[in-house]
């Protein structure tokens, strides 16, 4: 779709009476991508707004702007500080530069590429991550002085669904016949849709106990209890070590 094109889009939903979201909002939905962005849409609503009726470029005097100077990179520089996640068309239609000229400022005048984000299971404070490396150190001397001890210290445990009926692996469903045989017919089966949560824990020598979530209860704040139940029952057992109950 030419600017021009789109251009008019907005236009016609001004005098409609839409705001600028409303009319990026449905631009997006018949668009998807080639859609512009918001910005542009925001900025020639309100040229609409203020009186102006042309949807093409106004002539511009001098050196054209899509020339690349140190003002519009450093343009370019300030916008992808603010949000790194803006495609060049977006850039682009901020400014209002070509998208080759944006990728050119990118790469060879400002030396950026754009990357995919790694996925990390936390985003920890620079505290956190402080604390992390202390208690990491003293478990590791704690560890040294004594490895057999330390590892008796801990229970952990996990969750598992377990439907009330699980199809075979294929593996599993294979079957030994005699030479010339035909394959035997097996009626396909489904997953059942009812299902039961078990908590198993464990240590170092092995299951120590498995429990099922009963109905009704919560799944946030069942284990609690069954901790409790167990640890109190572990250290009937062994009363000198100060267990360790780890659950992430």
């Amino acid at each position: 779709m030419e600017k021009t094109e789109y251009r008019a889009v907005i236009k016609f939903f001004v005098l409609e009476g839409l705001s600028a979201t409303e009319i990026h909002t449905k631009m997006v939905k018949v668009l998807k991508e080639s859609a512009p962005s918001f910005p542009t849409v925001h900025r020639w609503v309100l040229d609409f707004k203020r009186g102006r009726t042309s949807v093409e470029d106004e002539p511009r005097s001098g050196r054209p702007k899509s020339a690349t100077t140190p003002e519009i990179i450093e343009q370019v520089y300030d916008i992808v500080c603010k949000d790194p996640s803006l495609t060049k068309r977006e850039i682009a239609d901020t400014i209002g530069i070509s998208d080759e000229r944006v990728l050119h400022i990118l790469h060879e005048e400002l030396h950026m590429k754009k990357l995919l984000g790694k996925l990390v299971p936390h985003s920890l404070t620079i505290q956190q991550k402080l604390n992390r490396k202390q208690i990491s150190h003293r478990n590791l001397e704690r560890f040294k002085q004594n490895k057999t001890d330390f590892v008796r210290r801990f229970i952990t445990m996990d969750e598992t669904w377990i439907y009330h009926h699980d199809p075979k692996l294929k593996q599993e469903r294979l079957q030994w016949i005699e030479a010339g045989s035909s394959a035997p017919k097996q009626v396909k089966s489904e997953r059942s849709a009812k299902k039961v949560m078990a908590s198993v824990f464990w240590d170092a020598k092995g299951v120590l106990l498995i429990d099922y979530l009963e109905k009704g209860e919560s799944a946030g704040e069942y284990p609690i209890n069954i901790k409790c139940e167990i640890t109190t029952t572990y250290e009937k057992h062994i009363k000198h070590l100060q267990l360790c109950l780890f659950n992430d």
